[in-house]
């Protein structure tokens, strides 16, 4: 018995006598303790009372409930919302200035763009679309933040007399 094949070759126990090849390794091992990274157990806060010295937490005090002062000194003002207004919409406080949305886009918004229907030669379909209009105002989200910008190219090619 020795030799033969145990089963069909399905799982049948390892004999204690051979040599196990396989070791599990703690660093690709899940939900095992003693992993290399203290992360990958996770961390459970202990628990304690919130707010417990807070005002409104007994029976008397909701019922007297609190009058719009006692709430507004409790709160506490917006950091740095009017030292600095920044120049325009767009304008983060935290950094030295972007440009706004139609310095990047253009002003004019584009309409429903239609990609190349295969009439002609194949061209670059992926890149190349024609703008139809707007479609009653319809439009998905993407193609509402669509704008016309016009091309340096032909810009210069506007101002150009011959």
């Amino acid at each position: 018995m020795g030799d033969e094949p145990m089963g069909d070759d399905v799982y049948q126990p390892i004999d204690p006598t051979e040599d196990v090849t396989y070791e599990a390794d703690l660093e690709n091992a899940l939900g095992e303790k003693g992993l290399d990274e203290v992360l990958d157990e996770g961390y459970s806060p202990p628990e304690r009372p919130l707010a417990v010295t807070g005002p409104g937490t007994t029976a008397a005090e909701q019922r007297e409930r609190q009058s719009l002062d006692e709430r507004l000194a409790v709160e506490l003002p917006d950091v740095g919302a009017d030292d600095d207004p920044g120049d325009g919409v767009g304008d983060s406080p935290d950094q030295a200035g972007e440009p706004l949305g139609d310095e990047i886009s253009g002003g004019e918004r584009a309409g429903r763009l239609v990609g190349d229907e295969g009439e002609g030669p194949p061209r670059d379909a992926d890149v190349t679309a024609e703008d139809v209009g707007i479609d009653g105002g319809a439009a998905a989200a993407e193609e509402a933040a669509m704008h016309i910008a016009q091309d340096e190219r032909e810009e210069r090619a506007e101002g150009f007399e011959p």
